[in-house]
């Protein structure tokens, strides 16, 4: 029996660096994929009324891969539990703004991780209706509005139908396969990643040999003409392609588990989004060759749901191909669902070990040293946004994401290179600062350049101001920065 010395006994669990780079890839890109490419390439279409909706893809994956490096650079010279927290806290100086962006990061985490998280489980729950399509039937379907102070009206449409409970009841699953030691979830990943892969490669295979050019590329009349209708539909399109690539950093919030991560994370970040690229506009393209364009217009136009993967499937191989088809998209939502739960649960953990959260989300499971607390709250919130609609959801996710962690994150980034060039930087950014500068622009041109960009990012500020008073009164209330001179937090000085 060995013994243990006082101070190994008084010290808290900690996380375990247990994930290899092949984990730490399958998680980014089963985190990426997810159910966005199997449902989103109707309203992608209806955006920029054509085939040419394609561009979104590619201007999506060019500025996921120069956004890709912001977050390689940061996460390899910050390998620690909680992502953008610690980059936003040593960006913009750890005792004095950064504490308020790292806060702010945070706060609105709790809102946009169970936007994201819903996403997938109403994915699980649209291809569950195209095997029981009774799961479809409506029993709430009702806006809820109310005016806000120097917003104006603010409304949200509530849909309850019998997918709702089906989308509830992934969320829950999901919860319950994370709540244990993070080596079986490393094994895990694997499993699901899997499933992911050969979804995509089947639907490819099945689009490619049932392929009608004609069809794919018939592009409406004045289709390139750079009217302000194409810029706007260009920026709702590349909104739509953002969310599906979203999750290329998904390994960063899990620095404090990842294995040689100076290494690895850059690794996993620039491969996922190298790779899954590729599958998208594969996948997309060969669908386009066997679902007219005008079809998937209809039916985003018309709000109905989208079954887009098996369609493509039961028109090459038959009824069978295409049930089977909702099955492995299933899986492939859940498997989204999985990892984002898995990644966001770390943030608010490391927020309050720094004592910039509320104390309960420090706490760590006693047997199973995972962050329980976190994991509980935001799947349960991710429950409740179960009711809203898919595309309310993806809107709110990358409005709020955009406005208050990817550009500050940039921003940050710029400012840590040119105020501390010492620090230690195992991967630095190819040809910077141009990458960075580049996801600016591509970020800011979502948020202003499309229909409706004024209201939704009212939202947004909404939620910063909000975020922006509970951290000023919690500072007051401490005597910390901005009411004192200087701060030194202790780990875990929670509230």
């Amino acid at each position: 029996m060995t013994n243990s010395s006082p101070s190994q006994l008084r010290q808290p669990p900690q996380l375990a660096r247990e994930i290899g780079l092949r984990e730490a890839t399958a998680l980014n890109m089963i985190d990426m994929v997810g159910v966005g490419p199997f449902i989103t390439m109707p309203l992608i279409v209806h955006a920029m009324g054509g085939p040419q909706a394609m561009l979104g893809w590619i201007l999506g994956a060019f500025f996921a891969m120069c956004d890709g490096q912001v977050w390689a650079e940061l996460g390899a010279s910050m390998p620690q539990a909680g992502g953008s927290y610690q980059y936003l806290r040593q960006s913009f100086g750890p005792c004095k703004l950064g504490r308020l962006m790292s806060f702010l990061f945070v706060w609105q985490l709790i809102f946009s991780a169970p936007l994201s998280i819903a996403s997938g489980c109403l994915g699980v729950a649209q291809y569950a209706s195209y095997l029981w399509p009774s799961l479809g039937n409506t029993h709430f379907d009702h806006p809820l509005s109310m005016v806000l102070p120097f917003v104006g009206k603010f409304e949200v449409r509530v849909l309850i139908t019998n997918g709702t409970f089906v989308a509830m009841a992934a969320c829950g699953l999901a919860v319950l396969l994370l709540y244990r030691r993070i080596t079986v979830i490393g094994k895990l990943s694997k499993f699901l990643w899997v499933g992911v892969i050969g979804t995509m490669l089947w639907v490819i295979f099945a689009g490619l040999t049932h392929f009608n050019a004609a069809q794919a590329f018939s592009f409406p009349p004045g289709t390139f003409h750079f009217s302000t209708g194409f810029m706007t539909g260009l920026g709702s399109a590349m909104l739509i392609a953002y969310y599906d690539y979203w999750g290329y950093y998904n390994v960063c919030f899990l620095g404090a588990e990842i294995q040689k991560p100076e290494r690895n994370i850059p690794r996993a970040i620039l491969w996922s989004v190298a790779i899954v690229a590729v599958l998208y506009l594969l996948m997309n393209t060969s669908m386009l060759g066997v679902v007219p364009w005008q079809e998937m217009d209809h039916t985003a136009a018309a709000g109905s749901q989208s079954f887009v993967a098996s369609t493509v499937l039961e028109r090459a191989y038959g009824a069978w191909a295409g049930k089977t088809a909702a099955v492995l998209i299933m899986w492939v939502a859940f498997a989204s669902v999985f990892a984002l739960l898995l990644g966001y649960s770390r943030v608010p953990y490391a927020a309050a070990r720094d004592g910039n959260f509320f104390r309960p989300y420090a706490k760590v499971h006693p047997k199973g040293q995972f962050p329980y607390v976190s994991l509980l709250t935001l799947g349960g919130v991710a429950a409740l946004f179960c009711m809203f609609r898919l595309i309310d959801v993806i809107v709110g996710l990358v409005v709020i994401r955009l406005t208050t962690q990817f550009l500050m994150q940039i921003v940050g980034l710029l400012i840590l290179r040119k105020r501390r060039p010492e620090f230690p930087r195992p991967f630095r950014m190819w040809f910077y600062p141009m990458p960075a500068l580049l996801a600016l622009f591509g970020f800011g041109y979502v948020l202003f350049v499309r229909k409706g960009s004024l209201r939704d990012l009212s939202y947004a500020l909404v939620i910063v101001v909000i975020g922006v008073l509970i951290f000023l009164a919690r500072s007051w209330r401490r005597k910390e920065w901005p009411f004192a001179p200087s701060v030194h937090v202790l780990p875990g000085a929670g509230v």
